[in-house]
């Protein structure tokens, strides 16, 4: 009989507690199932975050004001997985779960949401953070099937490595055989830069005085570059349209050039220049995807030359001028440029678009060919 009794006490209890549950505002909810973890502040500063492997999140600092009202609700209903943060959706209902994230948001959040949000900041959370993570560091939960992982921008490798230029193209046009979608078509230029100034002041820390120092230095070795250029200008080091031409004066022979791409660049590169040959599949790092974006808006006839002329470090394209005669390297970039970077529907787009400016009055432009420094 005791039994029962105690068993039907502890029934009772259960629903009085479940119901009052149900009741709890949003500063309760916060108390009872999250200040545990993630302190009474919010600032990841509790008597459990010490034996913990991953911190808590501190919902007060700047990297947390990225996080938007969804992903918060999504972190509360599903957990994050290989952290302690374990999901709520069996215990609380969704209209909980929806008004905790505004609680963290306006009591925690609001020192780091400035109202002037920079456009850099809220593209970064939208667009970026899904696969280069909240903190940028490439740890999101798709990384893990991505290949090759998402580019860790707080790493020493991404400081050295990423000039502000490459990062700009590579938003812009994305990079080939990567998840890295371009960007161009979606968000303007100065969204862009914006964007791009974003990740490099808040997660690669270098500051507005660093970038000065960095641009200056990168001019210097330009123009060391091109005063010791005695044969031509290089065009890796400046933008050059379409029009440029080959190297002294030739002029390439696209018919032999594709004879001789079919029979020995193919295998690699692929009929289609996709980077999708035979040989690709073995080959890492990939071949070059000449139909790709970031190919067609940096490759013209004098880089393709170059490209082809000295090979790639690191990569099994072999330097070709010790095989082919200057004329022969020519021979071969016009093919490839003609097929495959510059093809005839964008020179019938491009011409048309000229006729239209030309009605209008307006110079003709075609920035989506125009090669980029820095890739």
């Amino acid at each position: 009989m005791l039994l029962g009794h105690i068993a039907l006490l502890a029934v009772t209890l259960s629903l009085v507690s479940g119901a009052n549950a149900q009741e709890l505002d949003p500063a309760q909810l916060y108390v009872e199932y999250c200040s545990v973890c993630h302190g009474d502040q919010g600032d990841g500063r509790s008597r459990a975050a010490g034996s913990l492997a991953k911190p808590p999140r501190d919902f007060t600092s700047a990297e947390a004001s990225i996080l938007t009202r969804d992903q918060l609700v999504h972190a509360i209903s599903n957990g994050i997985p290989g952290t302690a943060m374990s999901p709520w959706k069996e215990q609380l209902s969704p209209e909980q779960i929806g008004a905790l994230a505004d609680y963290l948001r306006d009591t925690f959040m609001r020192s780091a949401i400035v109202e002037d949000t920079t456009a850099g900041q809220r593209i970064y959370a939208e667009f970026c953070s899904v696969c280069h993570g909240e903190q940028g560091d490439g740890k999101s939960r798709a990384a893990g099937s991505l290949l090759p992982s998402p580019r860790d921008f707080t790493s020493a490798e991404a400081r050295n490595e990423l000039t502000r230029t490459r990062m700009i193209f590579s938003v812009t046009y994305g990079r080939a055989n990567t998840a890295m979608a371009n960007w161009g078509e979606q968000l303007s230029k100065e969204e862009i830069e914006a964007t791009v100034d974003y990740i490099r002041r808040s997660y690669m820390n270098i500051s507005q005085a660093d970038e000065a120092r960095l641009a200056e230095a990168a001019a210097a070795a330009e123009a060391a570059s091109v005063e010791m250029m005695t044969e031509h200008d290089h065009s890796m080091h400046g933008e050059v349209g379409m029009e440029a031409p080959f190297p002294a004066h030739l002029i390439g022979d696209p018919v032999w050039g594709k004879d001789f791409y079919v029979k020995n660049c193919a295998h690699c590169h692929g009929e289609k220049g996709d980077g999708q040959g035979p040989r690709a599949y073995f080959i890492t790092p990939k071949p070059r995807d000449f139909s790709h974006p970031a190919a067609r808006a940096s490759l013209n006839r004098e880089m393709l030359f170059d490209s082809i002329a000295l090979g790639k470090t690191r990569s099994e394209m072999p330097a070709w001028i010790h095989v082919l005669t200057r004329q022969e390297i020519a021979n071969v970039a016009e093919y490839v440029f003609q097929a495959f970077i510059y093809p005839e529907e964008l020179r019938a787009m491009a011409e048309g678009n000229a006729e239209a400016e030309a009605v209008d009055g307006q110079s003709l432009q075609q920035p989506s060919l125009t090669p980029t420094a820095g890739n």
